[in-house]
C-alpha cells in the first residue's frame, strides 16, 4: 500500500504497523502514558495532513512531539526545514536512527510549553511565519494550541491531530453542547477546517478515542474588533457558570484588572445590543461577545 512512498526515501516509511513495531523492538522502548504517546501507523493520514497544510520546500515547519519520527520523515521530504520539539529524551537514540537520512531536521529536546516560540521563529525562519504539523499529546492539547495561536505572526497554519471531542468543541457554534470558551478562543485566532477523521485503529498502541486532523488557518487580523484581554475575560466568566444567565454569570464571575461588573451594567449592555436580559453565554456568537465587550469596556453601559 505504501510502496509509492518508499520509492521517494532511502528508508522505508515508518508509519506502518510493521515498521513501527520493528523500531520499538529494536530500541526496546514502549509508548509512555505520561507523555500521551500513541504512534501513528497510517502514512496516508500524514500525507493528507501535509497536503492540507500546503507544505512545500519554501516552508519551515514546527513539529511538536515527533515520537519515533513517523511524521517527521515525511515532513522532511515535503518541507525545506523541520524543527522538532520533543520532551521525551529517551527517544534520542531512536530519532538518531530513524532520521539519519533527514539532513533538514533539527530536534530540540525540551517542553513545547516552555519554549520561546517567537525566538524559535526568528532563529530558524528569519522571523517569517512557520507552519505547524503535529500529532498532539491529548492531555495537553488545549494549552499547546492556545500558546501557538496567541503568538501572532509566528505561524500561518497549525495542522494537528486532536481528540475528536476536542475538534468538535473547536468547530462548534452557539446553542450546541460542545460550544464554549475553547470554541471562541480558537475561532478568534484562526479558521478551523477538518482535514480527515482518524479511527483508533490508525495508532499503536490503540487509544480509547477517535481522532480528527484539523487545519487552523491563522487570521492576519482577528475577525472581530475588541480589546482581546477584556474579551477573553468576558468569555471565561460567561462559561465558568454556563447554566446561569449572562447577567448573573458576569456580575459574579467577571474580573479584569480592577474592573468588575454589576448585574445592571450587563443588563443595560444587553438591552443596547437588542439581546434578551435572560440570555446565556452559550447563545452568543463571537461577533456578539465582541460587541458586548466593546459596550461594557466603553463604560457607557
Amino acid at each position: 500500500m505504501y510502496d509509492h512512498l518508499n520509492t521517494l526515501s532511502p528508508r522505508p516509511v515508518l508509519a506502518t504497523p510493521s515498521a513501527t513495531r520493528a523500531v520499538l523492538e529494536r530500541h526496546g522502548i514502549h509508548a509512555r502514558k505520561k507523555y500521551g504517546q500513541n504512534f501513528l501507523i497510517d502514512a496516508s493520514v500524514i500525507e493528507e495532513s501535509i497536503e492540507a497544510a500546503g507544505i512545500t520546500k519554501e516552508d519551515c515547519v514546527l513539529e511538536i512531539g515527533p515520537g519515533i519520527g513517523s511524521m517527521t520523515q515525511l515532513l522532511s521530504r515535503a518541507a525545506g526545514r523541520v524543527v522538532c520539539v520533543e520532551i521525551d529524551t529517551s527517544l534520542e537514540p531512536v530519532l538518531a536512527d530513524t532520521l539519519a537520512d533527514c539532513d533538514n531536521v533539527t530536534i530540540l529536546w525540551q517542553d513545547i510549553l516552555k519554549t520561546d516560540l517567537r525566538a524559535l521563529c526568528e532563529e530558524y525562519n528569519g522571523g517569517r511565519p512557520m507552519k505547524v504539523a503535529a500529532n498532539l499529546p491529548y492531555y495537553v492539547t488545549t494549552p499547546i494550541l492556545m500558546e501557538l495561536l496567541s503568538q501572532k505572526g509566528c505561524f500561518s497554519s497549525i495542522t494537528v491531530m486532536v481528540q475528536k471531542e476536542v475538534a468538535d468543541r473547536i468547530r462548534s457554534g452557539p446553542d450546541t453542547k460542545e460550544y464554549g470558551a475553547l470554541s471562541l478562543a480558537v475561532q478568534y485566532y484562526a479558521k478551523p477546517e477538518i482535514v480527515t477523521q482518524v479511527g483508533a485503529h490508525a495508532f499503536f498502541p490503540r487509544p480509547n478515542v477517535d481522532s480528527t486532523v484539523l487545519c487552523l488557518r491563522a487570521y492576519e487580523t482577528p475577525p472581530v474588533e475588541a480589546d482581546e484581554r477584556f474579551l477573553f475575560a468576558l468569555i471565561r466568566a460567561a462559561f465558568n457558570q454556563r447554566r446561569k444567565t449572562l447577567a448573573n454569570a458576569l456580575s459574579h464571575g467577571f474580573r479584569y484588572e480592577d474592573r468588575t461588573l454589576t448585574r445592571e451594567e450587563v443588563t443595560q449592555a444587553l438591552r443596547a445590543l437588542g439581546l434578551s436580559e435572560t440570555i446565556r453565554g452559550e447563545a452568543l456568537s463571537l461577533e456578539q461577545f465582541a460587541a458586548l465587550s466593546r459596550e461594557l469596556a466603553s463604560g457607557q453601559a
